[in-house]
């Protein structure tokens, strides 16, 4: 089956940062209840999710809206830095910019659809010229209205921005939320990228139409027209 448009999840997709988030959300889950995060809690309460979700989580009960901005600031700050200090490894994913630029080439429509904030979203942008894939007018992110993933907003509106019913976009997702959240969407094809969780957790998910390491495992045939073919 062939599908018209792609939608990327970010972080730990098209950026493998999973790591630099893990090290940041441990200080301060640390700070927050006294014990850091297991690398379980992060898989089921964090990745994917908003910061208001991670906070609530932490400390047992929906925090103020003050507390939220303070804590979630100090954190991306402390995760930006991380970022900045490590320049060699501070790039997007294995041959993502050449399937971005074969999407541009063929005019397939994509887009992002991820949880950071604007602040994060902005850095983004410009550390790595986004504008030059994307309408950065379609970029989907954490608005503080939108619901954190496993919900199926935030694809549901991406999908939309692309002119498409979810049942004709692929999500590429790392976070086990992420895939739920495509899934509930009515999402057609999710592809499971393994950016730092084994492949056999994704191969047990029955929603997952394919696990990729990197996307030069990307099958492009999935979005071209049927009378094209591509090798």
């Amino acid at each position: 089956m062939k599908y018209k448009g792609i939608i990327f999840d970010f972080n730990g997709t098209l950026l493998f940062d999973s790591e630099k988030h893990l090290e940041a959300w441990r200080e301060y889950s640390r700070q927050l209840r006294g014990t850091a995060f297991t690398d379980e809690e992060m898989r089921d309460y964090m990745f994917g999710r908003t910061n208001e979700d991670i906070i609530a989580y932490a400390i047992g009960k929906k925090p103020d809206p003050e507390l939220v901005e303070k804590l979630a600031s100090e954190k991306e700050a402390v995760y930006r830095d991380m970022c900045r200090n490590d320049r060699e490894n501070f790039k997007l994913a294995p041959y993502a910019e050449e399937l971005l630029d074969f999407l541009c080439e063929n005019s397939i429509p994509h887009t992002i659809a991820t949880m950071s904030g604007i602040e994060n979203v902005e850095f983004y942008i410009e550390e790595f010229k986004l504008e030059k894939w994307f309408d950065l007018e379609k970029i989907v992110y954490s608005d503080g209205k939108i619901p954190g993933k496993p919900a199926p907003d935030i694809y549901q509106i991406a999908a939309k921005n692309l002119g498409l019913t979810p049942s004709e976009c692929i999500v590429v997702e790392d976070a086990v939320s992420g895939i739920q959240a495509a899934e509930s969407a009515g999402i057609g094809k999710i592809i499971a990228i393994a950016s730092m969780e084994p492949v056999e957790l994704y191969e047990n998910m029955p929603s997952v139409g394919a696990v990729i390491k990197t996307f030069k495992d990307f099958d492009k045939n999935l979005l071209l027209k049927p009378e094209i073919s591509f090798k």
